[in-house]
């Protein structure tokens, strides 16, 4: 049985339906069953509760081969790195108890950077990532950097005003990967018994790409000018702020974005290995584009 959490989300639903299409048993976690396709919630074992929940993630690990664990956002936490420790430290315990032969973590760049600990949410992930492996079970950590379909957020920005925008200069060049991408990369992992121990598995999609080169590409897909905007930390803090996040939260984004900002994405040399291939163009014109001519 290969358990899912948080199987709504992004990453979550897309490992559901490529493990279901390799035939393999899956299992969900997830507080409202009603939230899954009806012919994903006929296909697969539902668990129905938080998977923060000492009782549901046992029963959820009961029996269980792998687990994708993937804490969700919780956007009015008061502390961000204590909220991703408690909410995995019941599921810690659940692996290790019931013989789960490995577990995927969704988790972040920056681990051996000068930045790991002053990066917000990615110091919280990687708190969690410890947790987790110090339990003793096969643990691998997908290291990502920001993800492409994140600019999803931004297209009033860009059919309003032209701008996409961040905390990060407008020349840093990043990784950047997809939601499909990394989901891929967990389904191999998942399925794969040939592991055992703990690290990390950067995906860093194929390129690395600035802020400006983000503008450009989304300028020739959509043919219509869209210029990158650098905003004072002041000012993208204030935005989330706006948005309904805690103090805490606007507080953590921020000092995740200035790590990035000053090279917290950067600490991984790109091989072939960890190089996944949807490009930032090809997302822009299959998933981009239509939305933002629909908006």
């Amino acid at each position: 049985m290969f358990v899912v959490t948080a199987p709504t989300g992004n990453i979550g639903r897309q490992v559901v339906q490529n493990l279901l299409g390799q035939d393999a048993p899956v299992r969900v976690v997830v507080r409202d069953p009603s939230r899954l396709p009806a012919d994903i919630r006929d296909r697969v074992d539902v668990v129905t509760g938080s998977h923060s929940d000492p009782e549901v993630i046992a029963g959820a690990c009961a029996g269980a081969r792998a687990v994708l664990w993937l804490v969700p956002p919780q956007p009015r936490v008061a502390d961000v790195e204590r909220f991703y420790l408690d909410f995995t430290r019941p599921a810690a315990g659940a692996f290790v108890k019931h013989g789960v032969e490995r577990v995927i973590g969704v988790s972040a760049l920056g681990r051996g950077t000068p930045w790991e600990h002053d990066a917000g949410h990615v110091t919280a992930v990687l708190a969690m990532d410890d947790l987790i492996a110090a339990g003793g079970v096969p643990y691998r950590a997908l290291a990502n950097p920001s993800f492409i379909d994140n600019t999803l957020t931004q297209i009033p920005s860009i059919t309003g005003h032209g701008v996409i925008s961040s905390p990060v200069a407008a020349d840093r060049r990043m990784p950047t990967c997809t939601t499909g991408d990394i989901a891929a990369v967990a389904t191999r992992l998942l399925l794969d018994d040939g592991w055992t121990g703990h690290g990390e598995v950067p995906v860093l999609g194929p390129e690395d790409l600035s802020g400006d080169d983000q503008a450009r590409i989304i300028s020739e897909v959509l043919g219509r000018p869209v210029r990158y905007r650098q905003v004072p930390a002041g000012e993208f803090e204030a935005t989330m702020l706006a948005y309904g996040m805690s103090e805490g939260v606007a507080r953590s984004m921020t000092r995740m974005m200035l790590a990035k900002d000053a090279g917290l994405d950067n600490g991984v040399t790109r091989t072939p290995e960890n190089s996944t291939p949807t490009t930032f163009r090809e997302w822009c014109e299959r998933v981009l584009k239509p939305m933002v001519h629909a908006a």
